[in-house]
């Protein structure tokens, strides 16, 4: 199937799809929905880390100043 006749395909035109169509746009919505997830996770461990970093820095200049008696 030529990507012209994929790309010309309308669920809305009342034809129902070829297997080798449904299979090709349910192919290219996977992909883009693992794309989409991979980009988001790494969104999410960017922030972790960097959320965690900064946890890290408060908690330690607030353990520091009770050991050095700053209340």
């Amino acid at each position: 199937m030529s990507e012209q006749e994929l790309n010309s395909y309308r669920f809305l035109s009342g034809q129902d799809p070829t297997d080798e169509m449904l299979y090709a746009i349910m192919s290219e919505a996977r992909d883009a929905a693992v794309k989409k997830a991979e980009e988001a996770q790494k969104k999410f461990e960017a922030d972790y880390e960097r959320l965690y970093e900064q946890a890290l820095r408060i908690w330690g200049k607030r353990i520091n100043s009770m050991c050095n008696g700053h209340y």
